[in-house]
């Protein structure tokens, strides 16, 4: 019986022994394991921390910003590198793509006597809110101020007031100085720099400057604007005045409430001396279409055609639209009642509306220029 149960305590020791070597997933295994897990944990750690990190310094798509670090053995620096690469690839590739959405980025100069107007658009509206798309268009409309006026005269713009084609922009400097995006660049880097970060296509579609003399004021409205110098629809003009001390006050409360009224109001032409004869004319013919299926005499019918020219100037016209904030008056009344309160006379000398996206989706079924408000 002694021997029986030595042996069998033998074998057990044994058997303990055998398992220990050729299953180290007991005691001493379990040691092993956790090791593992520890290690194979901090290492993905790590990896999100680095995934993090060139997500903030790049903007680029988590999928992307991934893609490049496991291409790059998770080096950030090299893969950094990759996305800038593969952005601009992909930035050139997009930039037939429409780009409906955007902001209008407004700059003045120091003496508020200059104002450079931009539209920079995207496809969407989630990269207009971004900082990085926004930095760039306030630095655009800064480098437009110091854009000098050279087809004036061939634009139809009254004096001070001229369009830029953008395209004589792009290789002028721009400074940037935002986290992710910064230093000196040419205009055309910078836009396809941010076009590579965001993903889409971002295009400087329109460019416009505007200036007033030493006697007048130049005022300005943004509409829907999400910061200073921003906005979804912009009016500009200025007023003009003979004596040069009159109440600046009175002229700026005046401008900015007008800057505002052209926002609204949407005018086309200053005077109906400046109403073109085609448009004029086709405003006649659909009037007098209108008219006739009354069955009405030509006689009473050309009298409708007339009354409804009026209304027709009253839509369109600055100086005969209603002041959108006091209806009793209209744009002219306003500024004789303004002249009497300076003591001098005055008048608009050029106004402007500019809208994110208007006329893209026409300018895509035609070739003809793109509607916009303006005084000559």
């Amino acid at each position: 019986m002694a021997f029986s149960a030595v042996t069998k305590r033998s074998r057990s020791v044994g058997a303990i022994f055998f398992n220990a070597r050729l299953f180290p997933n007991s005691t001493c295994g379990s040691r092993s394991r956790r090791f593992t897990t520890e290690t194979s944990s901090s290492s993905a750690s790590n990896q999100t921390n680095l995934i993090k990190q060139l997500r903030e310094r790049t903007s680029a798509p988590i999928k992307d910003v991934k893609a490049a670090l496991m291409e790059s053995n998770w080096d950030i620096e090299a893969a950094q590198t990759e996305l800038r690469k593969r952005g601009k690839v992909l930035a050139s590739k997009k930039s037939a793509r429409t780009a409906t959405e955007g902001f209008l980025a407004l700059a003045l100069s120091h003496t508020r006597n200059r104002a450079a107007l931009i539209e920079l658009n995207c496809e969407t509206d989630f990269v207009a809110r971004n900082d990085i798309f926004q930095h760039l268009a306030l630095s655009l409309a800064k480098q437009a101020l110091l854009v000098e006026s050279g087809t004036q005269a061939q634009l139809g713009f009254g004096a001070g007031g001229f369009h830029v084609g953008p395209e004589n922009l792009e290789e002028l400097k721009v400074n940037l100085e935002h986290p992710k995006i910064s230093g000196e660049t040419t205009v055309h880097n910078a836009i396809t720099e941010v076009a590579a970060m965001m993903g889409e296509n971002v295009k400087l579609r329109r460019v416009f400057v505007m200036s007033t003399s030493s006697n007048g004021v130049l005022s300005t409205y943004l509409h829907t604007s999400p910061q200073p110098g921003l906005g979804r629809i912009a009016g500009i003009l200025t007023l003009e005045v003979e004596d040069g001390n009159s109440q600046l006050d009175a002229l700026q409360r005046v401008g900015s409430e007008l800057a505002m009224h052209i926002v609204a109001a949407k005018p086309l032409f200053l005077t109906k001396e400046l109403v073109s004869s085609d448009a004029l004319e086709s405003e006649r013919e659909i009037l007098k279409s209108q008219a006739e299926t009354s069955g009405k005499p030509q006689m009473a019918i050309e009298k409708m055609v007339e009354g409804r020219l009026r209304k027709y100037f009253e839509d369109v016209v600055l100086m005969e639209q209603k002041f959108v904030m006091n209806d009793t008056i209209n744009v002219k009344m306003l500024l004789n009642n303004l002249s009497k309160e300076v003591g001098s006379p005055v008048k608009i000398g050029n106004f402007f509306r500019m809208e994110v996206g208007e006329g893209i989706q026409r300018l895509e079924e035609s070739t003809a220029a793109e509607p916009v408000a303006q005084a000559v």
